[in-house]
């Protein structure tokens, strides 16, 4: 059993594998939060200290007594209006305007399998897999019912947590504040790494020192963001790849969120995650229930290279579902980079033509194809073909792409409309816009109010009746701008809004993954925008960047991996000079750093030189064969892209049975020094053969020493090696 209660029901611990998570109700009611790190056994309440602490005040149950304070116990999940000064997990607004909320344990549930949430997603797993705890706690004042959930897979590591809140008084509450998940530590001093960005250079490896202060991450733009990836590691100062203890939060969430950190006035730190509080108020019936999106959490010991493992485990297998899951993904042209919207029928079959005798399996067709879309200005919403710019019905096109025997793919982007649209001058009330003020533009688009039922099944329906036109493959699902302006015409509260919205866009992908389980889809978002755990359970791959230049994703990839295994990294070639930033890269260092993904191309073949249609053949059968390993097997950061002279990083089988080292130089220099990479992942007193070179290498050396690399000549130059145990 990973979830054991004592002390008649009031000692809660849940045991993974290698990690201990333990919480108590004490004498008042109130969830303690006692220990989460290395597994241990024993109760751990012995950690806590009482003394009277000046300006700490007291909950009203403890009498005279002072030593007892929730300013400085660590708590499970804190709330606004009971001495607890810091940072509150739960903000509730009742009837009259108070704001206090004083949670006291009820009871608890235990049960076998791994809890769903209703409209959102969230891990999944079997009976046999994991166990379920719900702890239900009450609002003193019988106004609210709050159910703490926590989900366990043991074999992983992992630990979710989510909340629902239900109003049970007679009267209107509202919900001003949720974090997910709240962890309090008693001691320790600790980094806060988390991965920021912007368009075209998202998650950046960041670390800094958790201060006396709350360091704060999140996105107000009605998504997870560019700007800030929803994950956050708290790794104590010490901590490495491979030594020291850290912990994670994921958000199971595609919209705006929070991520915060910091340490009180007597040196405890405090972690949250969860909804951004910034236009968000969410408003409760009597008898209506919240549901708050999920939080993944993680423990390591052994240092942030476990952690990722776990979250990337975890992922690939209990977040990414359906037939594509456990695929090795088709390698693809995207029309795109090629004639962006400039092209017609003949464009894309010729295109195709190239596709197929290159040894590509699919031909996606970008944005352009459909309403009068020729520019950013105008067509968005109108989602019926462009017969006459096609030269022919889209199903005759499907059809000769076929029988060149490639997938179909599509692009298309629901969420939004152009002003210049049939879709907007029928229907402009669809749009989120302020009444009595002009439009924010983005892209020269605006965002359709999916928080309307009507309006998503409108855009469900018209996009269907495309795709049931043929067999299409592969959906690119895009989303290119924030939102601004939150305000839905039939809403008769904006509150809830951004967060009806995320409803609504789950409740599209859910029907669409239903209705077509053997399609393909990939979100994107102006490439990693919405990069998240949330689009990865309907869209198992992800658009990593807009940016498509091999040496800037080397970073982008290298933060992404992190939290996110590389079988849902969507990671192209495209041509050079890079049409993002310029920089010039070998065909050769293009491929291997998009062979860490889902893998490939966005050019236009014809105007590649035949040598360099010999290399992409080659790079697609050498791909097809490591296919596999890079997508199912564990993924180990050798070097750190953004401090020294090359990236270099590596796939090991979870059989231990064959490698894949990744190398990459950054800079070059005359009379350089021999680089050598350390491997590790091998299996400890094996030897491994060079599939390319047949040299043989034993283990323990590669782990300890390392593999000298050739002296680099030439900028950016790059290597794979293949290793496979004898």
């Amino acid at each position: 059993m990973a979830i054991t209660v004592q002390e008649n029901g009031r000692l809660f611990t849940i045991d993974t594998k290698n990690t201990t998570y333990q919480m108590k109700a004490d004498r008042y009611g109130v969830l303690l939060h006692l220990y989460y790190g290395r597994r241990t056994a024993g109760s751990m309440e012995y950690l806590l200290t009482y003394a009277d602490r000046g300006y700490a005040c007291n909950i009203y149950d403890t009498g005279r007594d002072r030593t007892y304070s929730l300013d400085f116990l660590p708590q499970e999940f804190p709330t606004s209006g009971t001495g607890d000064m810091r940072s509150p997990a739960l903000i509730l607004e009742y009837g009259n305007g108070i704001d206090a909320c004083d949670l006291r344990f009820d009871h608890y549930t235990v049960r076998d399998g791994k809890y769903a949430l209703k409209g959102l997603p969230a891990v999944y797993a079997s009976e046999e897999e994991a166990q379920t705890l719900e702890i239900v706690m009450k609002d003193i004042s019988g106004m609210a019912e709050v159910t703490l959930l926590y989900g366990v897979i043991p074999e992983l590591d992992i630990i979710t947590r989510s909340v629902l809140i239900r109003n049970t008084a007679e009267e209107e509450i509202r919900v001003e504040k949720v974090m997910s998940a709240n962890l309090d530590q008693l001691t320790g001093k600790y980094d806060l790494i988390t991965f920021y960005g912007r368009h075209t250079m998202e998650r950046n490896f960041q670390r800094t020192p958790v201060a006396h202060m709350e360091q704060c991450i999140g996105s107000r733009r009605g998504t997870s963001s560019h700007q800030y990836n929803p994950m956050m590691i708290l790794a104590e100062k010490e901590t490495t790849e491979t030594a020291g203890g850290c912990y994670a939060m994921q958000f199971v969430y595609s919209g705006g969120f929070s991520g915060n950190a910091g340490k009180d006035q007597y040196d405890q730190t405090r972690m949250q995650m969860g909804l951004m509080q910034e236009k968000f108020s969410y408003p409760l019936a009597p008898g209506e229930e919240f549901t708050a999106p999920e939080v993944i959490m993680s423990f390591s010991g052994t240092g942030l290279e476990t952690l990722s493992h776990n979250l990337q485990d975890c992922i690939r297998k209990h977040v990414c579902r359906g037939k594509w899951r456990d695929q090795v993904r088709p390698v693809l042209l995207n029309s795109w980079e090629a004639y962006y919207m400039d092209f017609d029928g003949a464009d894309i079959l010729a295109l195709a033509e190239q596709a197929a005798l290159l040894g590509m399996d699919m031909l996606v067709l970008d944005d352009g194809w459909f309403g009068k879309r020729n520019d950013d200005y105008a067509g968005l919403g109108d989602w019926y073909v462009n017969e006459e710019k096609l030269g022919g019905k889209m199903k005759e096109l499907i059809y000769w792409v076929h029988r060149k025997g490639l997938k179909f793919g599509l692009w298309v982007e629901p969420e939004m409309v152009n002003e210049d649209s049939d879709l907007y001058r029928e229907h402009p009330d669809w749009a989120m816009t302020i009444p009595g003020r002009n439009p924010v533009r983005g892209r020269h688009q605006l965002v359709l109010d999916f928080s309307r039922k009507e309006v998503v099944d409108a855009i469900f329906e018209s996009i269907c009746k495309v795709l049931d036109m043929g067999t299409v493959d592969y959906l690119k699902w895009d989303y290119n701008r924030s939102i601004v302006d939150v305000y839905s015409h039939t809403a008769k509260d904006q509150g809830k809004v951004l967060y009806d919205y995320i409803l609504g866009l789950y409740d599209f992908l859910e029907r669409l993954t239903q209705r077509y389980p053997d399609m393909l889809i990939e979100g994107c978002s102006g490439g990693g925008g919405r990069f998240d755990a949330g689009m990865l359970y309907y869209t198992p791959q992800i658009w990593c960047s807009d940016n498509t230049d091999a040496i800037d994703r080397l970073r982008i990839q290298y933060g992404t991996s992190f939290g996110y295994p590389a079988s849902c990294v969507g990671s192209h070639v495209s041509i050079c000079p890079n049409e993002q930033n310029g920089r010039v890269t070998p065909l050769a260092t293009r491929g291997i750093t998009a062979m860490s993904g889902t893998f490939g191309y966005e050019l236009n073949p014809e105007v590649l030189s035949e040598e360099e249609k010999d290399e992409i053949r080659a790079q697609i059968r050498r791909r097809n064969e490591l296919a596999e390993l890079i997508h199912f097997g564990s993924y180990y950061r050798l070097s750190d892209p953004f401090d020294g002279e090359c990236s270099a990083w590596a796939f090991v089988s979870k059989d231990r049975s064959e490698a894949l080292i990744n190398h990459v130089n950054l800079e070059i220099h005359g009379n350089r020094p021999v680089t050598y990479v350390r491997m590790r992942g091998l299996e400890s007193g094996a030897a491994y053969r060079d599939t390319e070179s047949g040299k043989v290498y034993p283990a323990d050396a590669l782990m300890q020493v390392g593999l000298p690399m050739p002296a680099p000549f030439g900028d950016y130059g790059a290597l794979q090696i293949h290793l496979v145990k004898i």
